[in-house]
Parts: structure tokens; C-alpha cells; sequence
């Protein structure tokens, strides 16, 4: 089955629920030449062989009209500005998933820092009444740069991950910065990702059976949660999902310089983000931060790494996943050469709620055999 077949057998299933104002956007997207050609934007976009999906070229034009408001005078965005309009875009850009029952819940946080909220979800039935087939759970990390983002602009994505998987999914709310730069974020996730291992009577989920997932920012701290307990008390996680994960802070692979303007993500962009979160520089080629340059790989958790052709990020993700199978460490990866950095959030585009179905579906499936590994 196609992507639009896909995506059009959920679009009528009943436990989507879109707001009108999404609803309306996905229509137009999913035909979009009308749209391109009322912003005189008909012609198509290539690059190095690769041709941008046409939906998501409508979208981009869109979303430039209103990055404008969203900037200032020098053009850089200003993080307390761009938080808002980030959560509002993103919740619209997603249907949301009515089956799935979500609370959140306080927990505690790194020694002396506040207490962390999180979310969790829970596809209904799953697991109820069958104390021999637990389900494995996922903790994840949103993106948004270490600066915008939190539970409610991923909320449509993590359920959409709950629903398909069958997985318990557990979302953080880690700090921010430019309030809490740099390590704040991996100390939070950590602490996070520690709570889901030892809370699995209270979760309901298999003990032991914990995966990392994130996008973006996000990926780049489930990678650092992967890699950093390799040793020590706290165990590491059976499988590590990776979605257009930024792994190198020093910002100059050729698909930055290829991809770094006019792709949604940007290079300039990126560089003020970096700023916020990591305002030294000394920290830029440390693993926290950098995990692409992490000297020794060797027995992380099993990976899917996806990445995105127009993506300034696809050169991290492409490196990483060369590097862990280099060192004999199950890698998946996936380049979507049609979409852009953020595809796994854009459901308004048919075509990318399809691909991050498929995206969820194989981190399911990695779950499953890793904790099936795992048990054996």
C-alpha cells in the first residue's frame, strides 16, 4: 500500500481526531498545486537529484509567511517568541489520537533541581488482563533546538508512537535553556529514563524493556542517554530511536552547507539555538553535546536512525548510523530523500503522517525483537 493509501485508511478511522483549522490544512496539502501556484511558488525544488515533495513545499511557503512575525530585527528568533508559536503550529500540524489513554504525572528530578513532569501514554487494552506480555516503554525526548518545545507540541506525535508501537510511551519535560544551557537537559532526561526503569510495576510495562526515542534535539539525547549507560548502575536501554538527530554541535558537514537555508531548519537558526544551549564553545566537541564524536560506540543499544534528504541534519544521522555499524551495532537507517527536517510532525502533509506511521511502526518492531533479544 502506498503512502496516500496508508494515510487515507487512518484519516477515516475514528480514533483520529483533527481540529477544524488542521483539518482544512490537510486537505489543501494533500492537493497542493492549487496552493503553490495562489503563492507563485509552482516551480519545482531540486537538489543534488533529489526533488521536494510538493506537499511539503506548500507547507514550507506557509510556514515562511509566518516565521516573519516570529523573528527579530536581525533576523535570529527570539526563543520566548518562537516557544509559543511552536507549540501552536505543531499541535495543529497533527491529528490527535483518541485512543490512548494519557496522564501526566510529577517525578523526581536530578539532585537539586526541580521536580520533572511527564506524560504517559498508554494505547487502551494494551496489556490489561495479560501479565505474561507486558509491553516495553519508550521514553521520549522532544526537539525544538533545547530551546522551544514540550509536552504538548510532540503530544499528537507520541501518541501516534503509543498507538502504532503498542509500547508504553513516557515524554519529558526537560529544561530549557537559554534558562538551563547545557547539561541541564541530559541531566533531566537521564533522571527521567532512570524513573522509567525502576517504575515499571507502576507503568505496567516489562521490566527491563526500556527504549530511547527523540527527534532533533531530542534524538541527539536519546543518543547521549544510549551511549552514557553503557556502564555504571543504571541499565541502558534495549533500542535507540533516532529521528533527524543533531549530533554534531560544531554545525559544518556539507549537508548544513547544502541544506541550510530555505528548509525550514536552518543554519543560521541552528547557530542561535547552539548559543542558548551551549554558550561555551569548550563544550561543542564533548559526546553530551556531540555524540557523532563519541571515540568509542561499541555496544550501544541497537538503532533506527531516520533522516530526511533536505535535512541540513543528514549528514549527523548518515555518520552515526555508518559508525555504529562499523563497530558490529544493529543499525536501521532511512533517508526520506522527498521530506525536510520535522516530516515526522507534519501529519497536515498526507504523505508525512504516512512515512511517520511507518517510522513508529519500525520502532515498534525493534522493540520487539531487542526485547525479545534480550529475553533469549
Amino acid at each position: 500500500m502506498g503512502r496516500r493509501g496508508l494515510y487515507s485508511r487512518r484519516l477515516r478511522a475514528l480514533d483520529e481526531r483533527w481540529s477544524l483549522p488542521g483539518k482544512l490544512l490537510a486537505t489543501a496539502l494533500a492537493h497542493p498545486e492549487p496552493l503553490l501556484a495562489l503563492l507563485r511558488r509552482g516551480g519545482r525544488v531540486t537538489r543534488d537529484g533529489r526533488v521536494l515533495h510538493r506537499g511539503v513545499q506548500a507547507l514550507l511557503e506557509l510556514s515562511n509567511l509566518l516565521e516573519r512575525s516570529t523573528t527579530r530585527g536581525d533576523g535570529i528568533p527570539d526563543p520566548l517568541e518562537t516557544r509559543d508559536v511552536f507549540v501552536a503550529t505543531t499541535r495543529l500540524a497533527m491529528p490527535s489520537r483518541t485512543d490512548i489513554h494519557v496522564n501526566d504525572r510529577l517525578i523526581a528530578g536530578p539532585e537539586g533541581a526541580p521536580d520533572l513532569l511527564v506524560r504517559i501514554y498508554r494505547r487502551f487494552g494494551v496489556g490489561i488482563g495479560r501479565p505474561d506480555a507486558l509491553p516495553p516503554a519508550i521514553t521520549y525526548f522532544h526537539g525544538g533546538g533545547w530551546v522551544i518545545g514540550n509536552l504538548d507540541s510532540h503530544d499528537g506525535s507520541c501518541r501516534l508512537l503509543a498507538a502504532v508501537t503498542g509500547c508504553v510511551v513516557v515524554a519529558v519535560d526537560y529544561r530549557l535553556a537559554p534558562e538551563h544551557p547545557f547539561p541541564a537537559a541530559i541531566e533531566d532526561c537521564l533522571a527521567a529514563y532512570a524513573w522509567v526503569q525502576r517504575s515499571h510495576r507502576a507503568l505496567g510495562t516489562a521490566p527491563g524493556r526500556v527504549g530511547v526515542m527523540g527527534d532533533s534535539a531530542g534524538g541527539n539525547l536519546a543518543a547521549v542517554v544510549a551511549l552514557g549507560t553503557r556502564t555504571g548502575d543504571l541499565p541502558a536501554p534495549v533500542a535507540q530511536g533516532l529521528i533527524y538527530p543533531a549530533l554534531d554541535a560544531r554545525l559544518d558537514s556539507p549537508s548544513i552547507h547544502e541544506m541550510g537555508e530555505g528548509f525550514l531548519l536552518t543554519l543560521a537558526g541552528m547557530q542561535a539555538y547552539r548559543g542558548h544551549y551551549l554558550p561555551d564553545p569548550a563544550d561543542w566537541e564533548t559526546w553530551r553535546a556531540s555524540p557523532l564524536l563519541a571515540e568509542d560506540k561499541r555496544g550501544v543499544a541497537p538503532a533506527l536512525v531516520v533522516t530526511a534528504g533536505f535535512d541540513p541534519l543528514r549528514d549527523d544521522g548518515s555518520g552515526y548510523a555508518a559508525d555504529l555499524e562499523a563497530v558490529d551495532v544493529e543499525v536501521e537507517y532511512r533517508c526520506y530523500d522527498d521530506m525536510v527536517h520535522g516530516f515526522f510532525g507534519m501529519g497536515v502533509v498526507p504523505d508525512c503522517l504516512a512515512l511517520a506511521t511507518e517510522v513508529c511502526d519500525a520502532m515498534g518492531a525493534l522493540m520487539r525483537r531487542a526485547s525479545a533479544t534480550a529475553d533469549g
